[in-house]
């Protein structure tokens, strides 16, 4: 049996899940709603202040989407009861954030700004503090699509491995090159 998929998932206070009749999961909490049409060869039953899910056979589709699942309902519980925050740093001489709106305008060092429209369920903070990176903090309800616009973002300039100029996560660590100096 699929590690994963085994383990119920348990429902914080003010959560509700709901399973209608063609398999699509509704989760409902305090920060919003979310649903996801699930694969019919998985069952959910909720019992109990938890989301259990069985699988119909034992093939090995199967055991991959009853894993699968049990993880994305997990998140959407999390994302409705919690939230999810993503943050990102630019690093580099003149690099700068500004935001208006859903509209992102990077100044990352090209001959034109980058102009760059987040979906409605994704709210976004920029921060530029003296002596510090600017940073841009993405918050929303849907891991999925957080990280998904959190990657997208990253892509436009990614970090390079010499003096590590570009948009990269917080905390994040980047591998370090030396250069041609080192070489000799």
């Amino acid at each position: 049996m699929s590690r994963i998929g085994k383990l119920p998932v348990t429902l914080p206070k003010g959560v509700d899940v709901k399973v209608s009749d063609k398999n699509v999961v509704n989760v409902k909490g305090p920060k919003g709603e979310l649903n996801r049409s699930l694969d019919t060869a998985i069952q959910v039953k909720v019992d109990e202040g938890k989301v259990v899910l069985t699988r119909a056979t034992e093939q090995k589709r199967h055991k991959a989407l009853h894993g699968l699942y049990r993880a994305l309902i997990a998140n959407m519980v999390h994302g409705v009861s919690v939230g999810y925050k993503i943050e990102q740093e630019l690093v580099g001489v003149g690099y700068r954030a500004a935001h208006k709106g859903q509209l992102l305008e990077l100044t990352l060092g090209f001959s034109h700004n980058v102009a760059f429209e987040l979906p409605k369920e994704i709210k976004l903070l920029t921060a530029t503090e003296k002596g510090k990176n600017p940073t841009i903090t993405l918050e929303s309800l849907d891991k999925e699509l957080i990280g998904l616009v959190a990657s997208k973002i990253r892509s436009l300039r990614t970090p390079e491995p010499y003096k590590g100029k570009g948009i990269k996560f917080s905390g994040e660590l980047l591998r370090r090159k030396a250069g041609k100096a080192a070489g000799k």
